[in-house]
């Protein structure tokens, strides 16, 4: 079994995130005990889950003598804004490579249905206040990484070297960041005495998930990490999962993980990625107005409908102690303004 002490790594964070108990949101729905995982208050700036993977990723990044970041993701990505605080700290130069969030056969987005995302606000905003080196903006639907290589190769052809980060730092590599936060948990549940029945977790480029299943699994832990996918089918979703699971698992030299460890549940993303819900404007709204805490509209505000969904169904007992992991994203609350209006 690798040791994840043995790894290059960079430091973003001052010790563990915050656990805390939603005492007012869990009487609100009647059970069961809620708490949360506040990853949005992981270093960089703003915070986000993308924060745990890019401490391995840029360390990988500099072993390998890079002096450019190239990544990909949505123009209101979070990924993209760690990455380029990221960059900044380490002194690299940064380049993003942006999708669209509509289709071309897709109708604009009214602003009373959450505007354009890709107005100067939210996370483009950071990308100008965090001087990106390049943005590129490209139709929805586009072979990101396919031109982030041609990128790559572009920038080597200056005399740069860039080293890739895929969309959402979701590899292997970027996965042991919540390999190593499956850790932190386990020992905070511990400390605050927490019999955990579930963790329920956003699921989209699939690196925390992964990384969290590998982690328990590497720790012994049976507790079910249930995701709640944001962008696509359970089935196409779980396939997702399962890969990155194997591919940590074998990194680290574990015994395979059980297929059934892998659920992404896709009765919650609506129409499309980062398009809003009736669900997901519900959700946000109550964590806000019962226990002041944001949720971001496209990862956490969709994954906490599916909780509260679930609850609704009776999928939890009322005793059952369910953690839910604030994956951040909170700067893409303010580019869809308008679908709480």
């Amino acid at each position: 079994m690798v040791d994840l002490n043995t790894l290059p790594r960079r430091h973003y964070t001052t010790g563990p995130t915050p656990l805390e108990h939603l005492g007012d949101l869990s009487m609100k729905l009647g059970g069961p005990q809620i708490w949360i995982k506040r990853d949005d208050q992981l270093g960089l700036t703003q915070g986000g889950n993308k924060t745990r993977k890019l401490e391995f990723l840029i360390a990988d990044a500099l072993a390998q003598g890079a002096d450019t970041l190239v990544t990909a993701g949505g123009v209101q990505s979070n990924h993209c804004r760690l990455t380029l605080s990221a960059a900044r700290r380490e002194g690299l130069d940064c380049h993003l490579v942006l999708e669209e969030d509509l289709g071309p056969d897709a109708k604009p987005v009214p602003a009373e249905a959450g505007g354009n995302p890709a107005e100067h606000t939210g996370n483009f905003l950071l990308f100008d206040l965090l001087g990106a080196d390049s943005v590129e903006v490209h139709p929805h639907g586009s072979d990101l990484i396919a031109r982030a290589e041609n990128l790559a190769a572009e920038l080597k052809g200056r005399g740069k070297n860039p080293y890739i980060i895929p969309v959402g730092g979701s590899n292997a590599t970027g996965a042991l960041g919540y390999v190593d936060c499956a850790q932190e948990l386990l020992t905070q549940f511990a400390e605050v005495g927490l019999d955990v029945s579930s963790l329920v977790t956003p699921s989209g480029s699939a690196g925390m998930q992964a990384g969290l299943i590998a982690g328990l699994h590497r720790e012994g832990s049976q507790i079910p990490v249930l995701g709640i996918n944001v962008s696509r089918t359970q089935e196409v979703q779980e396939h997702k999962i399962v890969g990155l699971v194997d591919e940590v698992a074998s990194f680290l030299e574990l015994p395979p993980v059980p297929r059934d460890r892998s659920v992404g549940l896709g009765d919650y993303f609506g129409t499309g990625y980062g398009l809003p819900t009736p669900g997901m404007v519900e959700a946000v709204r109550l964590f806000a107005e019962t226990e002041g805490i944001l949720l971001d509209p496209v990862y956490t505000g969709k994954a906490a409908a599916g909780l509260i969904d679930l609850i609704r169904q009776g999928r939890f007992e009322a005793n059952d102690t369910v953690v839910f992991i604030h994956s951040g994203g909170v700067p893409g609350l303010y580019a869809r303004a308008g679908a709480f209006a």
